[in-house]
C-alpha cells in the first residue's frame, strides 16, 4: 500500500474514533408532536408547496440551509440566528456569507405554527421537515423525519470553518463529513443534493479556468458549455455572485443527472468533480458510477443519509435549549 493510501486509511480510522462525539443517538421520535401540534407536518408541507411553486429554486435554498445548520453544532437552528449585540451568528461567517438564502420561508412557516401551536415546534425541527418536503416537491424521495430537536441559544461563527467548501480536495471533504459521524457513502449521496443547487462564480472560477478542460469530454457541446460558463464568470475579479446550476441538465428536478455529469467530467465545482476524478477516489468513483446508473439506489441512500445527518444533535440544547418564538432571535 502506498503512502497516499496509508494517509487516507489513517484519516478514516482517526475520524471513526471520534464519531460518537458528534452523532450519538438522539432522543427524537416520529410522533413527537402528535398531541401538542398534530397538524405540524401538514402546515409545513403547505407552506413549502407555495414556496416551491412560486420558485422551484427555493427547494435548494432550504436544503442548503439545513445542511449548513447540521454541520455546525448539530441540527439546532443556530444558522437561523441573526447577529445581535450579545451574539455573533453564523450568517456572516466566510463559508455562509452570500451563500445562504431562504430565511424568510422559514420565518413564514414559524409564524404560522406560532399561531396554530404557540411555543411548541422548534425552528430546528421546522427546518428539518422543510428540507425533506423541499426535496420531495421537486421530484426527490420521501423519508420519515424524527422530531424533538430544541433550538440553540448560541451560534458557531468560528465552527462554520468546518463546512466543506468548493475548493476542498477529496481527503478534506471526507474528513469533514466523518467528523460529523457521516461515512464516505453518506458524503457521496448527500453531495447529490447539488442536483438542484446553484454555485456562485467565486466558487467555480478556479475550476473552469483550471482543470475543467482536462476532465471533461472533448466535444462541441462540452466546449460550448465551458465557454458559456467563462462568459458569465470572468477570470479575475467581478461577478463573484453570478450563479450557474451545478446540474445544468435538469437544474430544477431532483434526480441523478448530477452524477452523470460527473462521469462526463463536467462537475461545476472542484469538490464535486473530485468525487469521480481524484486518484484517491476509488470508493467514491464506484459510488458515483452506481448512482449515475441506478436512480433508486441514489434515492434510497440519500434518504437514509439525510435522516442520519438530521439526527446530528447539539447535546447542549437538551440541557439549555428552547423553542424560539422567532427563529432569528433567542427568547428573552
Amino acid at each position: 500500500m502506498g503512502s497516499v493510501q496509508w494517509t487516507l486509511l489513517l484519516l478514516m480510522v482517526v475520524s471513526i474514533c471520534n464519531v460518537h462525539v458528534h452523532a450519538s443517538d438522539p432522543p427524537l421520535t416520529l410522533d413527537y408532536y402528535k398531541k401538542t401540534c398534530p397538524t405540524v407536518l401538514e402546515l409545513v408541507r403547505k407552506e413549502m408547496e407555495c414556496a416551491v411553486l412560486s420558485d422551484p429554486r427555493n427547494a435548494a435554498l432550504i436544503l442548503r440551509l439545513h445542511f449548513h445548520d447540521c454541520f455546525v453544532q448539530g441540527c439546532d437552528g443556530s444558522v437561523l440566528l441573526d447577529d445581535t449585540i450579545d451574539l455573533q451568528g453564523e450568517k456572516e461567517a466566510p463559508n455562509n456569507k452570500n451563500a445562504l438564502k431562504g430565511f424568510r420561508i422559514i420565518d413564514k412557516i414559524k409564524n404560522l405554527l406560532e399561531s396554530e401551536c404557540p411555543g411548541i415546534v422548534s425552528c430546528a425541527d421546522i427546518l428539518t421537515v422543510a428540507a425533506r418536503d423541499a426535496v420531495l416537491l421537486v421530484g426527490g424521495p420521501y423519508w420519515d423525519v424524527p422530531l424533538g430537536r430544541k433550538d440553540s441559544k448560541t451560534a458557531g461563527y468560528e465552527l462554520s470553518s468546518t463546512l466543506p467548501t468548493a475548493a476542498d480536495g477529496l481527503l478534506s471533504i471526507i474528513s469533514k463529513f466523518m467528523e460529523q459521524g457521516l461515512s464516505v457513502t453518506d458524503m457521496v449521496a448527500l453531495s447529490g443534493a447539488h442536483t438542484i443547487g446553484m454555485a456562485r462564480c467565486v466558487n467555480f472560477r478556479d475550476r473552469i479556468y483550471g482543470d475543467y478542460a482536462l476532465t471533461s469530454e472533448v466535444n462541441p457541446i462540452s466546449e460550448a458549455y465551458l465557454q458559456n460558463l467563462r462568459s458569465s464568470c470572468p477570470p479575475a475579479g467581478g461577478e463573484d455572485n453570478r450563479e450557474s446550476a451545478m446540474d445544468y441538465v435538469t437544474p430544477e428536478l431532483f434526480d441523478n443527472s448530477y452524477f452523470q455529469i460527473l462521469l462526463r467530467g463536467q462537475g461545476l465545482i472542484n469538490s464535486d468533480q473530485e468525487l469521480y476524478s481524484s486518484i484517491l477516489g476509488i470508493e467514491t468513483k464506484r459510488l458515483v458510477q452506481n448512482y449515475a446508473e441506478n436512480p433508486p439506489a441514489f434515492f434510497e441512500q440519500f434518504s437514509e443519509s439525510m435522516v442520519k445527518m438530521g439526527n446530528i444533535t447539539n447535546p447542549e440544547t437538551y440541557v439549555d435549549g428552547e423553542v424560539r418564538r422567532n427563529c432569528r432571535f433567542v427568547n428573552t
